[in-house]
């Protein structure tokens, strides 16, 4: 079945239907990672997006539903160049159409992604439309997409009720705002009590629990749509409770203290992204997922520093708020698609809640 891929500039390319052939209008964005195609399809953080792989192949290992980040994917569309149809793995399920059909997600391959990822580094993420319908009138489906909006996607991924993973160590408050499996999964095998929370959840409901630190996860959408949340945090960093805050939870925790975040044209996608610790000079690779970014400028200098930074295009990508026990990242430290360089936070965090004892 012929699939087309519309872009609200009015860009249409023509691909073959993948997954389920239902219609849908997303942000199309693009990741530059090789392997993770499942951990793409299952971050949270991909809500209201249909991403665009670069590596041309996709799917040669198949699904191995243990490597899910969530219970469900969160992505509208995936887009690729080539599915492999027979994917060849000792782990592998099924195979990823397969999977796309039985999640109801909808694709396009056979497109040219080279062509796709440059008009978006060119012209910046846009919206878009994935269809089978043949004859669609371009005029209206342009204006069906323009009027589209993404919404607080941040209450659809967060969990609805309080969830509980005993642990013998360090009772940690996880913020729930589109949280990967692997960071819950971080702290408990880091012996932790780790107590997650719905995204709104009033900051002294989480303090009655006397947690010994409070980790921010990582989300979709727009940090500024996020008010009743940034609220939140804004109570919790008045603590001396340690915080660690990833992704999302790094802009909220920003926001929360006059800081300023700002869409950017592109955003980083992909788990080869450099990043240099500004106190040691060293420089880790790290796994992202983003489309927004903390502006160094409207940070205040007598209460935050900017702890890592981007080595390709100089953006924040940590921050260390002085005279508190609390680190934000940008990036993900608990990330399995691709490298495990900056693991070590997770490390730092349990000697920041030693410390406060």
């Amino acid at each position: 079945m012929k699939a087309f891929l519309i872009l609200e500039d009015g860009h249409v390319f023509e691909g073959k239907s993948i997954g389920s052939s239902k219609e849908i209008i997303s942000e199309i964005v693009f990741n530059t990672s090789m392997t993770g195609y499942l951990e793409v399809l299952t971050d949270p953080s991909y809500a209201g997006q249909s991403v665009c792989m670069t590596y041309p192949l996709i799917g040669n290992y198949g699904v191995c539903h243990e490597d899910m980040e969530a219970e469900r994917p969160w992505q509208s569309g995936f887009i690729v160049r080539e599915l492999c149809k027979v994917p060849s793995n000792f782990r592998s399920e099924i195979s990823i159409n397969e999977f796309l059909v039985a999640q109801n997600i909808t694709g396009i391959e056979g497109i040219d992604t080279r062509a796709l990822t440059k008009i978006l580094r060119n012209k910046g993420v846009m919206k878009g439309m994935i269809t089978t319908d043949e004859n669609f009138v371009l005029e209206d489906s342009i204006k069906r997409i323009k009027e589209w909006d993404m919404g607080h996607v941040v209450l659809d991924v967060t969990c609805k009720k309080k969830m509980v993973f005993p642990g013998d160590g360090y009772r940690v408050a996880v913020v729930d705002l589109g949280v990967k499996k692997n960071i819950v999964k971080s702290l408990v095998n880091r012996g932790c009590h780790v107590m997650v929370y719905p995204a709104e959840t009033p900051a002294e409901e989480i303090l009655s629990d006397s947690p010994d630190g409070i980790m921010l996860t990582n989300g979709p959408g727009d940090p500024k749509s996020c008010k009743t949340t940034i609220k939140e945090v804004k109570k919790l960093f008045d603590t001396d409770i340690p915080i660690f805050a990833i992704c999302l939870g790094h802009q909220l925790l920003a926001l929360a203290n006059g800081g300023d975040t700002e869409k950017m044209k592109y955003g980083h996608r992909g788990a080869n992204h450099p990043v240099r610790d500004m106190k040691t000079g060293k420089v880790y690779i790290s796994t992202q997922n983003h489309g927004y970014m903390v502006k160094e400028d409207s940070l205040d200098r007598k209460i935050a520093e900017v702890s890592f930074v981007n080595v390709n295009d100089g953006t924040v990508e940590g921050v260390h708020y002085l005279g508190k026990n609390t680190q934000t990242v940008q990036f993900h430290p608990e990330a399995c698609a691709g490298p495990l360089d900056t693991g070590f936070l997770f490390d730092t965090f349990m000697n920041m809640m030693e410390v406060s004892k």
